[in-house]
Protein backbone atom coordinates (compact mmCIF):
# COMPACT_ATOMS: atom_id res chain seq x y z
CA UNK A 1 0.00 0.00 0.00
CA UNK A 2 1.65 3.15 -1.11
CA UNK A 3 -0.21 6.55 1.68
CA UNK A 4 0.66 10.14 1.15
CA UNK A 5 -0.22 13.08 1.71
CA UNK A 6 0.05 16.63 0.37
CA UNK A 7 -1.14 20.19 1.53
CA UNK A 8 -0.33 23.29 3.37
CA UNK A 9 -1.49 24.41 6.86
CA UNK A 10 -1.96 27.58 8.87
CA UNK A 11 1.84 26.45 9.86
CA UNK A 12 3.47 26.92 6.87
CA UNK A 13 0.97 29.33 4.77
CA UNK A 14 -0.26 32.68 5.64
CA UNK A 15 -4.19 32.75 5.37
CA UNK A 16 -4.13 35.09 1.70
CA UNK A 17 -2.91 31.73 0.46
CA UNK A 18 -5.29 29.39 2.23
CA UNK A 19 -7.99 31.51 1.21
CA UNK A 20 -7.07 31.18 -2.31
CA UNK A 21 -6.41 27.25 -1.95
CA UNK A 22 -9.93 26.70 -0.46
CA UNK A 23 -12.60 24.28 -1.55
CA UNK A 24 -16.30 24.85 -1.86
CA UNK A 25 -18.66 21.88 -1.96
CA UNK A 26 -18.77 22.17 -5.84
CA UNK A 27 -14.83 22.61 -6.92
CA UNK A 28 -14.55 19.85 -4.12
CA UNK A 29 -16.35 17.29 -5.62
CA UNK A 30 -14.69 18.58 -9.21
CA UNK A 31 -11.18 18.05 -7.69
CA UNK A 32 -11.75 14.37 -6.12
CA UNK A 33 -12.98 13.46 -9.60
CA UNK A 34 -10.36 14.69 -11.61
CA UNK A 35 -7.34 13.69 -9.33
CA UNK A 36 -8.72 10.08 -8.85
CA UNK A 37 -9.64 10.32 -12.53
CA UNK A 38 -6.29 11.40 -13.43
CA UNK A 39 -3.54 10.00 -10.82
CA UNK A 40 -5.37 6.62 -10.39
CA UNK A 41 -5.53 6.62 -6.48
CA UNK A 42 -8.19 6.95 -3.92
CA UNK A 43 -8.49 10.62 -2.78
CA UNK A 44 -10.14 12.77 0.17
CA UNK A 45 -9.47 16.53 0.38
CA UNK A 46 -9.60 18.03 4.02
CA UNK A 47 -10.42 21.77 3.11
CA UNK A 48 -10.66 23.96 6.19
CA UNK A 49 -9.66 27.71 7.19
CA UNK A 50 -6.45 26.33 8.66
CA UNK A 51 -5.22 23.28 5.86
CA UNK A 52 -5.96 21.95 2.47
CA UNK A 53 -4.65 18.91 2.32
CA UNK A 54 -4.72 15.95 -0.12
CA UNK A 55 -4.93 12.51 1.78
CA UNK A 56 -3.85 9.64 -1.39
CA UNK A 57 -3.91 6.32 -1.70
CA UNK A 58 -2.85 3.07 -4.18
CA UNK A 59 -2.08 -0.17 -3.84
CA UNK A 60 1.07 -0.45 -5.48
CA UNK A 61 2.84 1.10 -7.85
CA UNK A 62 5.82 3.96 -7.29
CA UNK A 63 7.56 4.12 -4.13
CA UNK A 64 5.86 7.63 -2.93
CA UNK A 65 3.10 10.28 -4.39
CA UNK A 66 5.23 13.20 -6.02
CA UNK A 67 4.35 16.21 -3.82
CA UNK A 68 5.67 18.41 -7.13
CA UNK A 69 2.58 16.55 -9.22
CA UNK A 70 0.18 17.63 -6.72
CA UNK A 71 1.57 21.14 -5.98
CA UNK A 72 0.85 21.69 -9.45
CA UNK A 73 -2.54 20.32 -9.79
CA UNK A 74 -3.44 22.78 -6.96
CA UNK A 75 -1.92 25.62 -8.98
CA UNK A 76 -3.66 24.58 -11.86
CA UNK A 77 -6.69 24.26 -10.34
CA UNK A 78 -7.00 27.39 -8.28
CA UNK A 79 -4.94 29.42 -10.49
CA UNK A 80 -1.83 30.05 -8.30
CA UNK A 81 1.60 30.45 -9.84
CA UNK A 82 3.71 27.06 -9.03
CA UNK A 83 6.50 29.25 -7.46
CA UNK A 84 4.18 30.78 -4.96
CA UNK A 85 2.60 27.76 -3.85
CA UNK A 86 5.42 25.51 -3.77
CA UNK A 87 7.48 27.24 -0.53
CA UNK A 88 4.44 26.52 1.09
CA UNK A 89 3.39 22.93 0.67
CA UNK A 90 4.76 19.90 2.92
CA UNK A 91 4.30 16.01 2.34
CA UNK A 92 4.07 12.89 3.98
CA UNK A 93 4.15 9.14 3.44
CA UNK A 94 3.50 5.99 4.82
CA UNK A 95 3.41 6.16 8.46
CA UNK A 96 4.23 9.82 9.03
CA UNK A 97 1.04 10.25 6.46
CA UNK A 98 -0.98 8.14 9.38
CA UNK A 99 0.64 9.61 12.00
CA UNK A 100 0.16 13.31 10.31
CA UNK A 101 -3.80 12.57 9.95
CA UNK A 102 -4.61 10.88 13.51
CA UNK A 103 -2.83 14.25 14.89
CA UNK A 104 -5.18 16.46 12.79
CA UNK A 105 -8.07 14.29 13.45
CA UNK A 106 -7.05 14.62 17.61
CA UNK A 107 -7.11 18.40 17.61
CA UNK A 108 -2.81 17.97 18.41
CA UNK A 109 -2.03 19.66 15.23
CA UNK A 110 -4.80 22.52 15.20
CA UNK A 111 -4.14 26.05 15.63
CA UNK A 112 -6.27 25.74 18.53
CA UNK A 113 -5.20 22.75 20.97
CA UNK A 114 -7.52 20.01 21.31
CA UNK A 115 -10.26 21.90 19.63
CA UNK A 116 -12.95 19.34 18.82
CA UNK A 117 -14.27 21.18 15.27
CA UNK A 118 -11.46 19.20 13.28
CA UNK A 119 -13.12 15.78 13.86
CA UNK A 120 -16.28 16.48 12.36
CA UNK A 121 -14.42 18.01 9.24
CA UNK A 122 -12.43 15.29 8.84
CA UNK A 123 -15.38 13.01 8.76
CA UNK A 124 -17.16 15.68 6.22
CA UNK A 125 -14.63 15.29 3.67
CA UNK A 126 -14.14 11.57 3.92
CA UNK A 127 -17.65 11.25 3.00
CA UNK A 128 -18.10 13.68 0.73
CA UNK A 129 -15.01 11.25 -1.17
CA UNK A 130 -17.15 8.13 -0.30
CA UNK A 131 -20.17 9.93 -1.87
CA UNK A 132 -18.13 10.30 -5.24
CA UNK A 133 -16.18 6.76 -4.78
CA UNK A 134 -13.23 8.28 -4.70
CA UNK A 135 -12.31 6.42 -1.50
CA UNK A 136 -12.04 3.01 -1.79
CA UNK A 137 -10.85 0.52 0.73
CA UNK A 138 -7.36 1.84 1.72
CA UNK A 139 -8.37 5.17 2.35
CA UNK A 140 -11.89 4.12 3.93
CA UNK A 141 -9.95 1.77 6.99
CA UNK A 142 -7.69 4.84 7.73
CA UNK A 143 -10.42 7.48 7.86
CA UNK A 144 -12.32 4.63 9.60
CA UNK A 145 -9.24 4.54 12.22
CA UNK A 146 -8.86 8.08 12.43
CA UNK A 147 -12.44 8.27 13.72
CA UNK A 148 -11.55 5.99 16.64
CA UNK A 149 -8.10 7.42 17.50
CA UNK A 150 -10.22 10.77 18.21
CA UNK A 151 -12.48 9.26 20.34
CA UNK A 152 -10.10 7.64 22.30
CA UNK A 153 -8.05 10.66 22.48
CA UNK A 154 -11.16 12.47 23.80
CA UNK A 155 -12.34 10.26 26.08
CA UNK A 156 -8.58 9.53 27.67
CA UNK A 157 -7.06 12.56 28.27
CA UNK A 158 -7.91 15.86 29.24
CA UNK A 159 -6.62 17.81 26.15
CA UNK A 160 -10.34 18.46 24.54
CA UNK A 161 -11.71 20.11 28.74
CA UNK A 162 -13.05 23.96 29.01
CA UNK A 163 -13.17 26.52 26.32
CA UNK A 164 -9.96 28.57 25.05
CA UNK A 165 -11.66 31.24 23.01
CA UNK A 166 -12.70 34.30 24.68
CA UNK A 167 -16.52 34.05 23.86
CA UNK A 168 -16.89 30.87 25.41
CA UNK A 169 -14.83 30.96 28.58
CA UNK A 170 -17.07 34.18 29.25
CA UNK A 171 -19.67 31.88 29.18
CA UNK A 172 -17.93 29.10 31.32
CA UNK A 173 -17.95 31.47 34.07
CA UNK A 174 -21.49 32.37 33.89
CA UNK A 175 -22.12 28.79 34.52
CA UNK A 176 -19.78 28.80 37.55
CA UNK A 177 -22.27 31.40 39.06
CA UNK A 178 -25.60 30.58 37.55
CA UNK A 179 -27.12 26.90 37.89
CA UNK A 180 -30.08 27.49 35.80
CA UNK A 181 -31.20 30.30 33.42
CA UNK A 182 -34.92 29.90 32.84
CA UNK A 183 -35.43 32.81 35.14
CA UNK A 184 -32.26 35.04 33.55
CA UNK A 185 -32.39 38.35 31.94
CA UNK A 186 -29.11 38.51 29.60
CA UNK A 187 -28.79 42.34 28.72
CA UNK A 188 -26.18 43.40 25.25
CA UNK A 189 -24.77 46.34 25.46
CA UNK A 190 -23.27 47.59 21.76
CA UNK A 191 -23.10 45.45 18.83
CA UNK A 192 -19.33 44.22 18.44
CA UNK A 193 -17.90 41.24 16.62
CA UNK A 194 -16.48 39.61 19.82
CA UNK A 195 -20.17 40.48 21.18
CA UNK A 196 -21.80 38.31 18.40
CA UNK A 197 -20.30 35.57 19.45
CA UNK A 198 -20.27 35.12 22.54
CA UNK A 199 -24.19 36.36 22.81
CA UNK A 200 -24.36 32.74 20.33
CA UNK A 201 -22.85 31.09 23.00
CA UNK A 202 -25.08 32.35 25.83
CA UNK A 203 -28.35 31.74 23.73
CA UNK A 204 -27.43 28.04 23.95
CA UNK A 205 -28.28 28.72 28.09
CA UNK A 206 -31.71 29.37 26.78
CA UNK A 207 -32.32 32.51 28.85
CA UNK A 208 -35.65 33.87 30.01
CA UNK A 209 -34.89 36.76 27.57
CA UNK A 210 -32.58 38.95 26.20
CA UNK A 211 -32.65 42.13 25.75
CA UNK A 212 -29.97 44.90 23.43
CA UNK A 213 -29.83 48.18 23.63
CA UNK A 214 -27.15 50.31 21.66
CA UNK A 215 -27.25 54.01 20.85
CA UNK A 216 -28.27 53.06 17.31
CA UNK A 217 -31.43 52.24 18.03
CA UNK A 218 -31.46 50.53 14.27
CA UNK A 219 -28.52 48.34 15.28
CA UNK A 220 -30.25 47.83 18.60
CA UNK A 221 -33.09 46.17 16.38
CA UNK A 222 -31.33 44.55 14.17
CA UNK A 223 -29.18 42.33 16.69
CA UNK A 224 -31.91 41.45 18.78
CA UNK A 225 -33.72 40.79 15.82
CA UNK A 226 -31.31 38.12 15.04
CA UNK A 227 -31.26 36.48 18.39
CA UNK A 228 -34.74 36.35 19.26
CA UNK A 229 -33.99 39.62 21.18
CA UNK A 230 -36.13 42.70 22.55
CA UNK A 231 -34.35 46.11 22.10
CA UNK A 232 -34.35 48.65 24.68
CA UNK A 233 -34.01 52.64 24.04
CA UNK A 234 -30.26 53.70 25.20
CA UNK A 235 -32.14 56.21 27.56
CA UNK A 236 -33.43 53.00 29.52
CA UNK A 237 -29.90 51.37 30.56
CA UNK A 238 -29.83 52.29 33.76
CA UNK A 239 -33.44 50.48 34.38
CA UNK A 240 -32.24 47.59 32.37
CA UNK A 241 -29.06 47.28 34.09
CA UNK A 242 -31.20 47.01 37.64
CA UNK A 243 -33.16 43.71 36.30
CA UNK A 244 -30.51 42.22 34.29
CA UNK A 245 -28.56 38.95 35.80
CA UNK A 246 -25.92 38.84 33.13
CA UNK A 247 -24.56 41.85 30.55
CA UNK A 248 -22.59 41.38 28.00
CA UNK A 249 -20.83 44.73 26.96
CA UNK A 250 -19.27 45.64 23.29
CA UNK A 251 -19.77 49.03 22.84
CA UNK A 252 -16.28 50.26 21.64
CA UNK A 253 -16.63 53.50 23.45
CA UNK A 254 -13.48 55.46 24.02
CA UNK A 255 -14.84 56.22 27.64
CA UNK A 256 -16.40 53.88 30.04
CA UNK A 257 -20.40 54.21 29.90
CA UNK A 258 -20.69 52.48 33.42
CA UNK A 259 -18.81 54.78 35.84
CA UNK A 260 -18.58 53.77 39.37
CA UNK A 261 -21.13 56.46 40.38
CA UNK A 262 -22.78 55.96 38.05
CA UNK A 263 -23.52 52.46 38.83
CA UNK A 264 -23.98 53.04 42.78
CA UNK A 265 -27.36 53.95 42.48
CA UNK A 266 -28.19 51.22 40.27
CA UNK A 267 -26.49 48.43 42.59
CA UNK A 268 -28.56 49.77 45.38
CA UNK A 269 -31.48 49.24 43.84
CA UNK A 270 -30.59 45.16 42.97
CA UNK A 271 -31.14 42.60 44.83
CA UNK A 272 -29.70 39.57 42.73
CA UNK A 273 -26.07 38.48 41.58
CA UNK A 274 -25.10 40.84 38.43
CA UNK A 275 -22.51 39.31 36.32
CA UNK A 276 -20.67 41.59 33.83
CA UNK A 277 -18.67 40.57 30.81
CA UNK A 278 -17.09 43.68 29.48
CA UNK A 279 -15.06 42.12 26.29
CA UNK A 280 -14.83 45.78 24.82
CA UNK A 281 -11.42 47.51 24.55
CA UNK A 282 -11.45 50.23 25.34
CA UNK A 283 -13.57 48.63 28.76
CA UNK A 284 -16.93 49.69 29.13
CA UNK A 285 -17.37 49.13 33.11
CA UNK A 286 -15.11 50.89 36.00
CA UNK A 287 -13.35 47.82 37.40
CA UNK A 288 -13.70 49.51 40.35
CA UNK A 289 -17.53 47.88 40.32
CA UNK A 290 -16.40 44.69 40.64
CA UNK A 291 -17.05 43.30 44.20
CA UNK A 292 -16.63 39.87 44.12
CA UNK A 293 -20.19 39.01 45.58
CA UNK A 294 -23.39 40.96 44.67
CA UNK A 295 -21.34 42.29 41.24
CA UNK A 296 -18.62 40.08 39.26
CA UNK A 297 -17.22 41.80 36.75
CA UNK A 298 -14.76 40.05 34.08
CA UNK A 299 -12.98 42.11 31.14
CA UNK A 300 -11.25 40.67 28.10
CA UNK A 301 -7.97 40.59 30.09
CA UNK A 302 -9.38 38.41 33.15
CA UNK A 303 -11.65 36.36 30.35
CA UNK A 304 -7.61 35.69 28.15
CA UNK A 305 -6.49 34.89 31.65
CA UNK A 306 -8.59 31.81 32.15
CA UNK A 307 -7.99 30.66 28.19
CA UNK A 308 -4.79 30.95 29.10
CA UNK A 309 -5.18 28.74 31.85
CA UNK A 310 -7.33 26.03 30.04
CA UNK A 311 -4.84 25.99 27.71
CA UNK A 312 -2.37 25.41 30.12
CA UNK A 313 -4.21 22.26 31.57
CA UNK A 314 -4.66 21.12 28.06
CA UNK A 315 -1.05 21.06 27.74
CA UNK A 316 -0.24 18.59 30.22
CA UNK A 317 -2.62 16.08 28.60
CA UNK A 318 0.00 16.57 25.09
CA UNK A 319 2.33 13.56 26.09
CA UNK A 320 -0.65 10.63 26.40
CA UNK A 321 -2.78 12.15 23.28
CA UNK A 322 0.74 11.55 21.56
CA UNK A 323 1.20 8.34 23.02
CA UNK A 324 -2.24 7.18 22.00
CA UNK A 325 -1.51 8.32 18.36
CA UNK A 326 1.70 6.57 18.48
CA UNK A 327 0.01 3.15 19.75
CA UNK A 328 -2.37 3.38 17.13
CA UNK A 329 -0.60 4.42 14.54
CA UNK A 330 1.66 1.05 15.07
CA UNK A 331 -1.75 -0.97 15.52
CA UNK A 332 -2.73 0.60 12.17
CA UNK A 333 0.11 -1.06 10.16
CA UNK A 334 -0.33 -4.06 11.86
CA UNK A 335 -3.76 -4.68 11.00
CA UNK A 336 -3.08 -3.95 7.33
CA UNK A 337 -0.23 -5.96 7.47
CA UNK A 338 -2.81 -8.71 8.63
CA UNK A 339 -5.44 -8.51 6.20
CA UNK A 340 -2.77 -8.08 3.37
CA UNK A 341 -0.82 -11.01 4.51
CA UNK A 342 -3.81 -13.22 5.52
CA UNK A 343 -4.17 -15.35 2.31
CA UNK A 344 -0.17 -16.36 2.10
CA UNK A 345 -0.36 -16.97 5.80
CA UNK A 346 -3.09 -19.16 5.18
CA UNK A 347 -1.78 -20.97 2.20
CA UNK A 348 1.48 -21.26 4.46
CA UNK A 349 -0.06 -22.77 7.60
CA UNK A 350 -2.65 -25.80 4.88
CA UNK A 351 0.61 -26.40 2.96
CA UNK A 352 2.82 -26.79 6.39
CA UNK A 353 -0.12 -28.69 7.88
CA UNK A 354 -0.73 -31.47 4.43
CA UNK A 355 2.84 -32.16 4.96
CA UNK A 356 2.72 -32.68 8.76
CA UNK A 357 -0.05 -35.08 7.82
CA UNK A 358 1.67 -36.87 5.18
CA UNK A 359 4.80 -37.48 7.43
CA UNK A 360 2.28 -38.54 10.48
CA UNK A 361 0.28 -41.25 7.98
CA UNK A 362 3.87 -42.90 7.44
CA UNK A 363 5.61 -42.32 10.03
CA UNK A 364 2.57 -44.34 11.59
CA UNK A 365 2.29 -47.06 9.67
CA UNK A 366 6.51 -47.57 10.11
CA UNK A 367 6.47 -47.23 14.07
CA UNK A 368 3.32 -50.03 13.97
CA UNK A 369 5.51 -52.32 11.78
CA UNK A 370 8.68 -51.82 13.38
CA UNK A 371 6.99 -51.94 16.99
CA UNK A 372 4.49 -55.10 15.46
CA UNK A 373 1.30 -53.11 16.34
CA UNK A 374 2.23 -52.31 19.96
CA UNK A 375 2.20 -48.42 19.23
CA UNK A 376 -0.23 -47.08 22.28
CA UNK A 377 -2.64 -44.34 21.51
CA UNK A 378 -0.27 -42.37 24.53
CA UNK A 379 3.13 -42.21 22.46
CA UNK A 380 1.02 -41.81 19.34
CA UNK A 381 -0.48 -38.62 20.24
CA UNK A 382 3.00 -37.41 22.30
CA UNK A 383 4.45 -37.95 18.71
CA UNK A 384 1.85 -36.12 16.83
CA UNK A 385 1.75 -33.58 19.50
CA UNK A 386 5.60 -33.17 18.94
CA UNK A 387 5.44 -32.75 15.24
CA UNK A 388 2.71 -30.25 15.64
CA UNK A 389 5.19 -28.17 18.26
CA UNK A 390 7.91 -28.11 15.38
CA UNK A 391 5.59 -26.97 12.29
CA UNK A 392 4.47 -24.23 14.80
CA UNK A 393 8.33 -22.98 15.66
CA UNK A 394 8.71 -22.85 12.07
CA UNK A 395 5.77 -21.07 11.05
CA UNK A 396 6.44 -18.67 14.01
CA UNK A 397 9.76 -16.71 12.39
CA UNK A 398 7.62 -16.34 8.71
CA UNK A 399 4.75 -15.16 9.85
CA UNK A 400 6.09 -12.92 12.31
CA UNK A 401 8.14 -11.17 10.41
CA UNK A 402 5.07 -10.42 7.64
CA UNK A 403 3.26 -8.72 10.47
CA UNK A 404 6.38 -6.78 11.49
CA UNK A 405 7.03 -6.15 7.85
CA UNK A 406 6.37 -2.44 7.01
CA UNK A 407 4.13 -0.68 3.68
CA UNK A 408 7.38 -1.87 1.39
CA UNK A 409 7.30 -0.88 -1.93
CA UNK A 410 9.66 -3.18 -3.30
CA UNK A 411 9.03 -6.14 -5.94
CA UNK A 412 11.24 -7.96 -3.83
CA UNK A 413 9.23 -8.10 -0.40
CA UNK A 414 9.09 -10.85 2.36
CA UNK A 415 5.77 -12.08 0.75
CA UNK A 416 7.33 -12.44 -2.81
CA UNK A 417 10.32 -14.25 -1.03
CA UNK A 418 8.15 -16.52 0.91
CA UNK A 419 5.67 -17.53 -1.88
CA UNK A 420 8.75 -18.43 -4.18
CA UNK A 421 10.76 -19.99 -1.17
CA UNK A 422 7.90 -22.35 -0.19
CA UNK A 423 6.34 -22.86 -3.88
CA UNK A 424 2.76 -21.20 -2.67
CA UNK A 425 1.18 -20.51 -5.99
CA UNK A 426 -2.20 -17.78 -6.10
Amino acid sequence: MILGLVGCSYRTAPVELRERLAFDSGRLEAALAEISARYGCEVVILSTCNRVELYLARLSGPGRFDIELFTEFLAEFHQVRVAELRPHMYEHHQHDAVRHLFRVVAGLDSMILGEGQIAGQVKRAYEVAQKLATVGPLLHTLFQHARFVAKRVRSETGIAQGHISVSAAAVDYVRQVFDHFDDKIVLVIGAGKMGEMTLRHLRLLKPQQIWVTNRSPEKAEAVARGCGGIPIPWEKLDDALVQADIVLSTTGASEPIVTLERYRPICDRRSRTLVVLDIAVPRDFDPRIHDGDRTCLFNIDDLKHIREQTLHERLRHVPAAESIVEHEQRRYWKEWARKRHGPIIARLTQDFESKRQAVERQLYQRLKHLLNGQLTETVWAEIRGALRLYQNQCLHGPISALAEEGPGTSQHTLLEALRKLFRLHE
